[in-house]
């Protein structure tokens, strides 16, 4: 049997940098999938809009009236997004697939046994803004949207999500691969060699870029590290790298996810006050936050996986930043430290990419969560359509 659409998919990460969009062939060929990027682009918000998201994300109080209208504003930057697409490549998808902006993410609370489905005590709960039936409206295109709810509502983290592409389109017939995403947060999907969907592992590590560029924001007025040229100039302080992963998060074993709500600009201050404490230059403290995510990555490999890897598969924002990759093929040697490019999928856009599939799976009435990467009881549709 084969089978070919045209799908657009469609995010914006905690960090809140701006919209992926990416227009994929998602092709069906007896059972195997393949995945082209046809083409992708990155819209940024605009600065109202931006410092907005971020506020709420902070959590500064807002009323149900002004949520709503950022829940339009964003849908209506999405639309936007999807609609500049298509006009730059003369084309238009079959369908759409958001997994609009978060702004609160909130892990289940369990006890006990961490196996999917036990020792549950409170259901996890999870807010994207960017509501899909505004898309549809506004593009006049079928959109699939709100993929987290259907897992959280089966007792699951509702991430992470992307691993479900890493099984379908990157696991390795000899090797062991871990598909490593370093975005505002970092997360990992760990896949033995052949397998099948109940070996495959995944959970967030931790923070990614998102307190390197709060620190790179508020030290230099700049929005990010390009490179990793001002943390290559500094020097690490490891002893506050050991004093930060002594925090509960980095002990708890998967299925886990966190967000904004831990590693935010409070969280950030605390950093930032013990780095004055022993008297850290700018270059030394990015150089510290830097170290940070790449030991919490590779921490988290030694504590939870059931073998190490033969291989790592990095994307998202922190694959092109050229210290932080140096650090990572440094903590996670005799691995192989490369990016998903190599594996023929696009680093800078997988995520888009995965929501794309993620939006197909849906149509098709297939499941679209791991189990044993989101802790849900079972494998469930994910996501609601809107026409």
């Amino acid at each position: 049997m084969q089978f070919s659409t045209l799908g657009l998919g469609l995010i914006s990460g905690t960090s809140v940098d701006g919209i992926d969009a990416a227009l994929v062939r998602i092709s069906e060929i007896d059972g195997l999938l393949q995945c082209q990027l046809i083409a992708g682009e990155t819209f940024g918000y605009e600065p109202a809009l931006r410092d907005e998201i971020l506020s709420v994300c902070a959590d500064s109080p807002r009323t149900i009236a002004q949520i709503c209208e950022l829940d339009d504003a964003i849908a209506a930057a999405f639309a936007a997004a999807a609609l500049r697409l298509m006009q730059d490549c003369n084309l238009q998808p079959d369908f759409i697939a958001s997994h609009g902006q978060t702004i609160f993410h909130r892990p289940p609370v369990t006890k006990g046994d961490r196996t999917p489905g036990k020792d549950l005590i409170q259901l996890g709960y999870s807010v994207q803004l960017g509501r899909g039936a505004a898309i549809a409206h506004i593009t006049g295109i079928k959109t699939v949207s709100d993929f987290r709810t259907a897992d959280i509502e089966a007792g699951g983290q509702g991430a992470p999500m992307v691993p479900m592409l890493d099984w379908l389109v990157l696991t390795h017939s000899t090797k062991v691969t871990c598909v490593q995403n370093i975005g505002g947060i970092s997360n990992v999907a760990y896949l033995p060699a052949s397998a099948d969907r109940d070996a495959v592992y995944g959970w967030d590590n931790g923070p990614g870029n998102v307190l390197i560029d709060m620190a790179v924001q508020k030290l230099f007025g700049q929005t990010y590290d390009r490179g990793g040229q001002l943390a290559a100039i500094g020097s690490a302080e490891l002893n506050l790298v050991e004093n930060w992963l002594a925090l509960d998060f980095f002990q708890v074993p998967p299925p886990k996810s966190t967000g904004r709500e831990l590693f935010s600009p409070a969280y950030l201050d605390r950093c930032l006050s013990q780095c004055a404490k022993n008297n850290l230059s700018a270059h030394d403290i990015l150089a510290t936050l830097t170290e940070f995510t790449a030991v919490a990555i590779a921490q988290s490999y030694q504590q939870f996986l059931p073998k190490f890897p033969d291989r790592v598969l990095l994307c998202g924002g922190g694959s092109r930043n050229d210290y932080l990759v140096k650090r990572l093929q440094h903590h996670l040697a005799p691995a192989e430290v490369t990016d998903s490019d190599v594996a023929g999928l696009n680093a800078d856009f997988k995520e888009a990419i995965a929501f794309a599939v993620l939006g197909y799976l849906r149509l098709q009435e297939r499941p679209g969560n791991l189990p044993h990467v989101t802790g849900a009881r079972q494998a469930v549709l994910l996501g609601r359509i809107y026409v």
